[in-house]
């Protein structure tokens, strides 16, 4: 791991804390037990030298958007720590093998071809990431996830394949409120018997938390803007 000097440790801690401040908060808003919600920091883009200071203040879960960019820094920050590495970004069926062998859940799951190849993969590699469909809750055309009334038999599809169907992924179209999509997906899951709702950035957290989410994302609420 790279050495850390102590003004980014003591910057990474104190945004660390804001933001498992503000979970709890809300959280307690909607009377639920903050210890049921994974904060996942999205450290796509960002350097080796940029993550370490957060894994020195405790945060546990990290999200990569792509395969590549995730096997170039993660095995040496990881080695010897207990790091949990979530995959966020769409996954190509060809990189199924990869993303098995170096995640612990992939949030992206979203089409018949991407079932097949994680299926394939994980009885190859006798390990089964926690796996998330997601769902273009927004029906937006640049967006990844599948569409709302095919989410049964993909649902259906991943079940009979033995992937392990933690719950549902959604990201909400941009510039409108997020509560109603939110809603949706959590009605989703609830439909489905799901448990796992992955939603919420660092706009709009808190209220992913008070809806449901069992797991947010936040990226520039910890890392700050990208340049």
């Amino acid at each position: 791991m790279p050495d850390i000097d102590t003004a980014s440790a003591t910057a990474a801690s104190r945004r660390l804390a804001d933001i498992r401040t503000r979970i709890d908060h809300a959280a307690g808003l909607a009377d639920r037990d903050p210890a049921t919600i994974e904060l996942i920091a999205i450290s796509k883009t960002h350097p080796a030298e940029e993550i370490a200071p957060l894994i020195a203040a405790g945060q546990i879960g990290f999200g990569e958007n792509r395969v590549q960019e995730a096997e170039s820094k993660w095995p040496a920050l990881r080695d010897g720590t207990s790091l949990r590495l979530h995959l966020v970004g769409r996954l190509q069926s060809n990189k199924a093998g990869d993303a098995v062998a170096l995640f612990d859940a992939i949030h992206s799951v979203d089409r018949p071809s991407l079932i097949e190849a994680l299926a394939k993969a994980m009885d190859a590699a006798g390990k089964r990431p926690d796996c998330f469909i997601q769902v273009n809750i927004g029906a937006e055309d640049q967006k990844g996830g599948c569409a709302i009334d095919a989410l049964p038999a993909i649902l259906k599809q991943a079940r009979d394949a033995g992937l392990p169907v933690a719950g549902l992924m959604a990201v909400p179209p941009f510039e409108v409120e997020a509560a109603p999509y939110f809603a949706l997906l959590a009605k989703l899951a609830k439909r489905h018997e799901l448990a796992g709702l992955s939603m919420g950035m660092s706009a709009d957290f808190e209220t992913a938390v008070m809806i449901g989410a069992t797991h947010v994302r936040i990226g520039t609420a910890l890392f700050g803007a990208r340049a």
